[in-house]
This record gives structure tokens, C-alpha cells and sequence, in this order.
């Protein structure tokens, strides 16, 4: 867990700000980042109706200001938050992001809505089907069994949950990200021409 402790953004090592400012500049040099662009940014194409959903929904989390467009400051943020906030901030910010309709609890649907178009974005090898894994969160920290997850259940049962912890931090491990941005936007796994194309 010691490296769940990360840094805050102002100990971002110049070199990774750098890297960061040059791939955001590259990509979006009007400095405001749109819905559609930050698909582009990461690559994220031909997604399910449910992908497209969650990634508009990541969009929103990330633009704090709401003016419809993520600036390089959100951008830090954000990335910072995710790569190396400490567990209880990303986890605030994974329930925010699972609270789709923005009434304060997780319900079955919207976790299971997330769960799966994260699998899909991530391409996640889990032997535990989203059905399953959706239950077995509800199972082990819907302590009022009312179908519904407050933040404060939300937190309390997956820090006292190593299994669930686990799992949560790997499907939404956005490291894959950060060799986007270390190989100054092309992934490694996709040649050179569909890079190109994609633009």
C-alpha cells in the first residue's frame, strides 16, 4: 500500500510536468481540451454506447470549473488525482464517477453500467464477471441492504476490503496512459500508421 501514497501535484517532478504539458499542447494547442478531443487524446475510438457513457462521464469529473472544457491545470489535476492521489481521494473520485446520476449513492445499475464499459476501455483480463463483481461490492458493503451505496459505505467497505481495493485500483489503472504520454502520444502496441490516421 506504501506506493498508493503518491505525490500531490505540487511534487510532480518537472520532468513528468513537462511531459505532460508537451503532449497536452501537442494535442490540443488552444490550451481547452473538448469531450471530443479528449477522445481523441486517448486513443478511445469505436466505443459501446456504455464506454462512451462512462468516458463522458470521466470527462465531466475531470472538467471541475464545468465550463465544458478541461484546461492543462484540470489535466494535472486529474492525472495526479488518478496516478497518484492516496486511496481515499481517488476513491471519492471513483464514486463520483459511478454515481452517474449525481444523487449521492452508487445504485446496482450504475455500478454495473461503469464496471463494464471500464472493462471495455481497459480491455481487463478479469476471470470475475462485471455481474459478479457488481453483487459481490453490493454483497460485502451495502451494510443497510437497501440496493444503494452512500459515499461513507462506499469507503468504509472498500478500504476494509483488501480484495475489493485490489480489484477497483486495477480497473481503473490508467498507467496505460502515461506511456501515451511518455511516447509523446503513440502507443506502443499500435503502428505507426493507424497513430497517424487516428489524428
Amino acid at each position: 500500500m506504501g506506493n498508493m501514497d503518491g505525490k500531490t501535484v505540487e511534487e510532480l517532478s518537472s520532468t513528468e510536468c513537462h511531459q505532460w504539458y508537451k503532449k497536452f499542447m501537442t494535442e490540443c494547442p488552444s490550451g481547452q481540451l473538448t469531450l471530443y478531443e479528449f477522445k481523441q487524446f486517448f486513443g478511445l475510438k469505436n466505443l459501446s454506447p456504455a464506454a462512451n457513457k462512462y468516458v463522458e462521464q470521466m470527462f465531466e469529473t475531470f472538467d471541475f470549473n464545468k465550463d465544458g472544457y478541461i484546461d492543462f491545470m484540470e489535466y494535472v489535476a486529474a492525472l495526479s488525482l488518478v496516478l497518484k492521489g492516496k486511496v481515499d481521494q481517488k476513491l471519492r473520485w471513483y464514486f463520483k464517477l459511478y454515481d452517474v446520476d449525481g444523487n449521492g449513492c452508487i445504485d446496482r445499475g450504475e455500478l454495473l453500467n461503469i464496471f463494464k464499459a471500464i472493462r471495455a476501455i481497459n480491455r481487463c483480463n478479469e476471470t470475475m464477471s462485471a455481474e459478479e463483481f457488481t453483487n459481490m461490492v453490493f454483497d460485502k458493503i451495502d451494510i443497510n441492504g437497501d440496493g444503494e451505496l452512500s459515499l461513507e459505505e462506499f469507503m468504509e467497505g472498500v478500504q476494509k476490503d483488501e480484495m475489493l481495493l485490489d480489484i477497483l485500483t486495477r480497473s481503473l489503472d490508467l498507467t496505460h496512459i502515461v506511456r501515451l504520454i511518455q511516447n509523446d502520444g503513440k502507443n506502443p502496441h499500435e503502428p505507426e500508421e493507424e497513430a497517424e490516421a487516428a489524428q
